[in-house]
């Protein structure tokens, strides 16, 4: 009998003693076949923003958290160890600082005889953001975004760097697409100037543009890093009305949306390329 499967079998409750040898076998070899990627890693680490962190928004118009939201979804059907550190309003810098304090002194040791863990990297949608206050009030004026496209690139370079060194192996999601009529809605729902923000913007698809630039800069860091890429945003846009997935806000995934990127995740990691092989 294979050593992973008596392990395997050490961990199951006392209630599974009435499965029988050959129906334990089989389990033991789906399990092997569609989910083996898994099987490597004992822990994976998520950092990102509120995508990550399970936010989205409620009837009331409010942000919350749920339960299912993809990580958890994921963590729980494949039995693994999601330690979560992604946080919402977080952009690559914020993500970088918490990335340093977990590695300095909050973090678990590796796990044993691995040396390696998972990181999953989600980050992009609160750095192409711009504080729309300001741009209502002086429209004429130029505006930076929070985190500047070159700077976002360098950054996000630099934490996966420090990942690898760290004995950690980073996974890059794609950004999951942006509704721009929506998203202008909510940033002009309390009285922000629509007219003033819109003669700065040209036309409210430029939202999508802008968004989709962060988007492709995360494609391009996985390339020349030789990171595994997660294309989430694929899963949106190949559904033929995204919109149906995504927030009134235009921007969070809504709770059919975590199920998306749910499945996607899982698709992705069965694949016999998959980011979660050796």
């Amino acid at each position: 009998m294979p050593q992973d499967m008596v392990l395997y079998m050490l961990t199951l409750p006392k209630t599974y003693n009435i499965i029988s040898i050959t129906s334990l076998y089989g389990f033991y070899y789906h399990i092997k076949e569609h989910w083996r990627p898994f099987l490597l890693y004992d822990d994976v680490y998520l950092f990102g923003d509120s995508v990550a962190r399970g936010i989205i928004v409620d009837e009331q118009g409010k942000y919350v958290p749920i339960k299912e939201c993809f990580s958890a979804l994921v963590a729980e059907k494949l039995g693994i160890n999601l330690v979560n550190k992604a946080r919402f309003g977080c952009t690559i810098t914020k993500g970088f600082d918490i990335l340093r304090r977990y590695i300095s002194g909050e973090r678990a040791p590796l796990p044993t005889g691995k040396g390696v863990g998972l990181a999953v990297l989600e980050f992009g949608g609160n750095d192409c953001d711009f504080l729309w206050d300001q741009v209502a009030a002086k429209p004429e004026a130029e505006h930076l975004p929070a985190t500047p496209l070159a700077e976002f690139s360098a950054l996000y370079s630099q934490m996966i760097d420090t990942m690898r060194s760290h004995g950690l192996r980073p996974v890059i999601m794609s950004l999951p697409p942006l509704v721009a009529d929506r998203y202008f809605d909510w940033i002009t729902r309390n009285g922000l100037d629509r007219r003033a923000i819109l003669s700065w913007l040209g036309d409210v698809q430029q939202i999508f543009r802008w968004h989709e630039r962060y988007d492709e800069a995360v494609r391009r860091i996985a390339s020349v890093k030789s990171c595994p890429l997660l294309d989430i945003r694929k899963a949106f846009l190949e559904k033929s009305n995204y919109r149906e997935y995504m927030c009134q806000d235009g921007i969070h995934p809504n709770r059919e949306g975590h199920r998306l990127i749910e499945s996607a995740f899982e698709a992705y990691a069965s694949r016999a390329d998959s980011f979660l092989l050796a």
